[in-house]
């Protein structure tokens, strides 16, 4: 199973396989900001060769980054300003490596193996599983499309743009950026509306906090809606962390031909879009808790629009306008790439042509589910009577619910040595996401205890579920450990066979040696999630 010291193919294959690949995919590496032809193999020695080779391939990461600070995302930072002040600044800022680590996983596993994500945990865990992961991806990506044309919504309406016409006229652009059959084309759009998302900076000066308002944000936890706070935190993750950023942000680092030669640049394109996202989401968070510090408009959140209205009433119409503006970008920008986190799946499973750069007669299948998950989602938005802040968070918190089985797949698959080789994960790196989804499944317990037992002393229920998925997650180390598949021979080598191992035709792989543990904990973690699914459904109608 080894491979020879040859430039990885198209998807990061060896060249003698280049005949399997779809042929759109075999070609340079072709960015908004610069191209890289496929027959360059020299070595970057300088710093100004190694800038043009980040701007060439700097995208993916990039992209996912700022979308994530989407229309859920600033309606949540702003209701975590407006109603917690200050308080909740720090376990934002905790996400933020999160968010990094998660990202470089998946990246690594797309420029590998040349695989979607989707694709990845058909073939290694089965159909059952596969359908289990896609069933939740398309259900959780409808409904997380519907909270971005939320946010056109209410972004249009602050200006005084009707709905009937603002949200279909948004699904249109955002098919006509999508099916052009050009990746550069495309690409060049998202970095406008990458741009825009940096608007909350300027909104937060406007803000200007003083020491006297600064305090007076600090305190705000103990005034808040607490009822809600758990569900809020989850919210919270939910937002930051979420599935569709996994199957995007893969399927796009294959779609962009980056291999195995180019990740360190890869993850400095992620290192990036994580800096973006840090300043977009504090910046969101900070001016409407010094904006609301201290009025009668602390704690009443209601939705996304009402901010722009209240902030303007507070600091001005160029700060209302600002935030509109800032909603309405951050909603076409995530809507976009929630939508083509959708096609990328579909697209893996049905094992039909998906890409950008090809047009709409060369991907059906590709571009019809751009189009059918948005238009879907149009119509839910456009229909009366939808409560739109509380279904914001309730999606949001969703996603923090599912969250935690879309993780353990991810980092199964990153100990997979017959899919990553010698790009396994490091010890630390598995401590890490499996402190990761303790902490997920914790608070998602947390939420089930609330709302079975609303008199629950939360403090002690805390420590006492900290204790006991302390224990569980050094026993699922070890498990991880133990479990991990030997290392191929092909592993011994130069140190350029290493660094330029691809993984072999999927289909040639030998399956995963069977473990009824693992089955036995994703079925358990199924069950659970499904449990804590329902009473998030009915924490959000008592709440309703």
């Amino acid at each position: 199973m080894s491979s020879p010291a040859v430039v990885p193919g198209a998807f990061g294959l060896p060249a003698q396989r280049r005949s399997v690949l779809d042929p759109a995919h075999q070609g340079d590496i072709e960015g908004a900001l610069g191209r890289i032809p496929s027959h360059d193999t020299a070595p970057r020695v300088t710093s100004r060769r190694r800038l043009a080779t980040l701007l060439a391939l700097m995208g993916p990461g990039l992209v996912v980054m700022a979308a994530d600070n989407d229309a859920g995302g600033i309606s949540i930072y702003a209701q975590a300003g407006q109603n917690y002040g200050l308080h909740l600044l720090w376990p934002l800022l905790l996400l933020a490596p999160v968010l990094f680590v998660n990202q470089e996983m998946v990246a690594r596993l797309g420029a590998v193996t040349g695989a979607g994500h989707a694709r990845l945990i058909f073939e290694r865990f089965g159909r059952r599983w596969g359908a289990f992961a896609l069933g939740d991806l398309l259900a959780l990506n409808v409904l997380t499309i519907v909270t971005e044309l939320i946010g056109v919504r209410l972004a249009c309406a602050y200006f005084g743009i009707s709905p009937y016409l603002a949200v279909p006229l948004a699904g249109a652009a955002l098919v006509l950026f999508t099916v052009t059959g050009s990746f550069r084309r495309w690409e060049r759009a998202m970095y406008v509306l990458i741009a825009l998302t940096l608007v909350g900076i300027p909104l937060a000066v406007l803000a200007n906090p003083g020491p006297d308002v600064a305090a007076q944000a600090l305190p705000a936890l103990s005034h808040g809606p607490e009822g809600g706070l758990m569900l809020f935190l989850i919210a919270l993750v939910g937002t930051t962390v979420a599935p569709w950023q996994f199957f995007f942000h893969q399927s796009n680092v294959v779609d962009k031909r980056i291999t195995s030669r180019w990740l360190p640049y890869e993850r400095l394109d992620t290192l990036v879009g994580t800096l973006v996202f840090a300043m977009g989401a504090v910046a969101v968070l900070a001016a409407c808790a010094f904006a609301f510090a201290g009025t009668s408009l602390h704690g009443q959140f209601t939705d996304a629009g009402a901010v722009a209205h209240d902030l303007e009433a507070r600091l001005g119409a160029p700060a209302g306008a600002l935030f509109a503006l800032g909603l309405l970008d951050a909603s076409l920008l995530g809507a976009a790439i929630v939508a083509l986190s959708t096609a990328y799946a579909v697209g893996d499973v049905a094992g039909t042509k998906q890409s950008l750069h090809r047009d709409w007669r060369d991907a059906r299948i590709f571009h019809g589910t751009f189009v059918v998950v948005i238009v879907l989602a149009v119509a839910l938005v456009v229909s009366p009577g939808l409560p739109l802040g509380l279904v914001t968070t309730g999606v949001q918190a969703l996603a923090g619910v599912l969250l935690p089985s879309a993780s353990v797949f991810l980092l199964l698959l990153c100990n997979d040595r017959a899919v990553l080789g010698p790009w396994v994960n490091p010890r630390w790196l598995n401590a890490v996401g499996v402190i990761v989804v303790g902490g997920l499944v914790e608070l998602s317990t947390l939420l089930i205890l609330t709302t079975l037992f609303p008199g629950l002393n939360v403090r002690i229920a805390a420590g006492v579920l900290t204790a006991a998925f302390g224990l569980l997650i050094a026993m699922s180390l070890l498990a991880l450990r133990r479990g991990a598949s030997p290392a191929p021979e092909c592993f011994v080598g130069t140190p350029w066979e290493r660094i330029s191992w691809t993984m072999p035709r999927l289909e040639s792989l030998a399956p995963p040696p069977s473990s009824r543990a693992r089955t036995a904990g994703l079925v358990a973690l199924r069950l659970y999630l499904m449990l804590a699914a329902v009473l998030l459904i009915a924490k959000l109608v008592q709440l309703a």
